[in-house]
């Protein structure tokens, strides 16, 4: 029985919604968040900038990947030949400080040319470490 009407003034059934209360609501929400808004403080992460060593390493093995993924160690002033999935066992072979924990460890530097896949790095990084390799860097150029 939606409506009821009756003689004289018609008596009837209200189907609206009444919109008062949710205004009043969201209003006080309105309210609450412009005041707390401010007080929050956005995260910041702290990005690590590339620079210079304070101390550069004596006497590092630098490893050296080319456009063709030939890999070439270098130790002190010896050049050798190697390639991506043996030259973890050819460095720990030639110069066993890298296996030296601390500041005694000689340390590594790979140097890839920027045009070789991500992969090929990430591979030599892994075969060391698995070597048991504790001192590993990548040469990076500095540019403005």
């Amino acid at each position: 029985m939606p409506a009821v009407t009756s003689r004289g003034r018609g008596r009837r059934n209200i189907s609206e919604i009444n919109m008062v209360p949710f205004i009043d609501v969201m209003l006080v929400l309105l309210i609450i968040f412009m005041v707390t808004a401010p007080l929050i403080t956005p995260s910041m992460i702290a990005v690590p900038k590339v620079g210079k060593a304070p101390l550069q390493p004596k006497n590092p093995v630098h490893i050296l990947i080319g456009k063709d993924l030939a890999v070439q160690i270098r130790i002190k002033t010896d050049s050798v030949p190697s390639n991506v999935r043996n030259v973890a066992a050819d460095i720990v072979k030639r110069e066993p400080g890298v296996k030296a924990t601390g500041e005694q460890a000689v340390p590594v530097v790979i140097s890839a040319d920027k045009s070789i896949r991500y992969e090929t790095v990430v591979q030599v990084m892994d075969g060391l470490q698995k070597a048991g390799v504790s001192r590993v860097g990548l040469s990076v150029q500095t540019g403005k």
